[in-house]
């Protein structure tokens, strides 16, 4: 979906939140060729939101998506108090992809061995179990006759910020679209609940000069930090004047465990499954058609999981992992509080190692990252997002597998026929999963099937060959 005008909330969903957590409370290798990823851009537009998140601070980075002139563009946030200055930061947009990057839904390659080698343990298979910080843009005021108070205003970045409170939502929306931010009609309905709850609002608009200053043809994106009991993303915003099913990536950065809705169901997406060899053609095709068909099955009311993993390491990896600095960047404030002091020797620390791109120092950080997939709009989805951080540590990744065959002389010895003699079955169920997991027509599916290489004809019987031949 392409938006042109600021939905409330940064354009499309910017919906964003204040956020904050709940009380917080056996890895296994899936190894394989990594060889391609189901990343953000295969979507038109697809939001993303980075939370970094421990105890009860938070750190919140918002991508903007937003095209159209800039002079329309127009951010509102629910936040739970009023944020200072040095509590509102430019990112860059590049750490939005790396993270993106890092744990996008992967495609990954076996290759059977020879079945004659006798020293092989047994056939490859899945592991499906397995600030610019200049003076305020103006001096307060205060819009009595509104109901409405700004808190505090400056400028970070080629932002102008306001930090509003209100007493009630109609003066709210009257005051913002007289100061020329804009808002659709009918937004005091969805900043009801917000003052009700006694919330702030971020609001921010795009200070022309200074953007054409930055020489970027896009909006970089924005963070805050702030404290919070409440682990919650506001999304309703950011449907007001939407036009059709939003779509939303949020990566939340934990101390310890896995990170889900409490007020929608966490579904995990299949994965694990063994699919047709050519898949690896159409990954992004076929990716998108899976979702579209786990959203169905859900009735478009789950919000599903695609990653869950230590940022140290990876397994196969799509991406390497983030740096320490990097996840600074990303408001991992806590990073290096457990490290302890650096071990003599040891150049990167804290420590960042694991899987096949280990380094000097070893084992996993402190950091968890869950990734969180949702399409929805304001019927399947009429609340706003409220998570918890649970105890599980259990790896998780959209994981989908190819297994090509061994290609040989199906002949050379007795386990190479056998082996033969499963191949037809196998390439069925292969076509049977994807059926299942996209939708699509297994018999169109069928006829895609590759057979290069493989021999599945029976072997021609030499006269001599006949089986009478051995009875005298």
């Amino acid at each position: 979906m392409n938006c042109r005008k600021l939905d409330l909330l940064g354009q499309k969903f910017l919906l964003l939140l204040f956020i904050v957590s709940l009380p917080i409370g056996g890895a296994s290798a899936f190894c394989g060729f990594y060889v391609g990823k189901a990343d953000a851009d295969l979507y038109n537009s697809a939001s993303q939101v980075v939370i970094a998140r421990n105890k009860n601070r938070t750190v919140l980075s918002m991508m903007n998506d937003y095209e159209g002139d800039l002079s329309e563009f127009a951010m509102v946030i629910p936040v739970p108090s009023i944020l200072q200055k040095g509590q509102v930061n430019v990112a860059d947009k590049a750490i939005f992809e790396r993270i993106d990057a890092f744990t996008a839904p992967r495609l990954v390659e076996y290759f059977d061995s020879d079945p004659c080698v006798l020293r092989m343990k047994s056939r490859i298979t899945s592991a499906a179990d397995t600030v610019d910080m200049m003076g305020g843009v103006g001096s307060s005021k205060k819009s009595e006759s509104l109901g409405v108070t700004v808190e505090a205003e400056y400028t970070v970045g080629e932002y102008d910020i306001v930090i509003l409170s209100a007493k009630e939502s109609t003066g709210l929306e009257t005051w913002l679209k007289q100061e020329k931010y804009n808002i659709p009609d009918g937004a005091s309905k969805a900043l009801k609940p917000y003052i009700n709850q006694g919330l702030k609002f971020f609001v921010a608009k795009v200070n022309l000069g200074k953007q054409k200053k930055t020489g970027l043809s896009y909006l970089r994106p924005l963070q805050v930090a702030f404290e919070s009991e409440k682990f919650i993303l506001p999304i309703r915003l950011g449907m007001i004047n939407a036009k059709g099913p939003q779509e939303l990536l949020v990566y939340v950065l934990t101390k310890q465990g896995r990170v889900e809705t409490t007020n929608y169901r966490t579904v995990k997406l299949p994965t694990g499954g063994d699919i047709p060899v050519y898949v690896k053609k159409e990954f992004g095709e076929f990716y998108k058609a899976m979702f579209t068909e786990q959203v169905r099955k859900e009735n478009s009311k789950a919000v599903f999981l695609e990653y869950f993993w230590n940022m140290g390491w990876c397994d196969p990896c799509a991406s390497d992992p983030l740096s320490p600095e990097e996840l600074k960047k990303l408001g991992v404030f806590w990073l290096g509080d457990d490290a302890g002091p650096r071990p003599p020797g040891v150049i990167n620390w804290p420590p960042i190692g694991g899987g096949r791109v280990s380094r000097p120092g070893g084992g996993p950080v402190p950091v968890m990252v869950t990734r969180l997939h949702l399409r929805y709009d304001n019927k399947t989805f009429p609340d706003d997002l409220r998570f918890q951080e649970t105890k599980d540590t259990q790896n998780y990744q959209a994981r989908y597998v190819l297994r090509h065959p061994w290609k040989g002389d199906y002949n050379k010895c007795e386990a190479s026929k056998s082996y033969k003699s499963t191949l037809p079955t196998r390439f069925n169920k292969e076509a049977e999963t994807l059926a299942n997991l996209t939708g699509w027509d297994i018999n169109d599916i069928r006829k895609k099937l590759d057979f290069t290489g493989v021999d599945l004809s029976e072997p021609v019987k030499k006269p001599d060959d006949q089986w009478w031949n051995k009875l005298w």
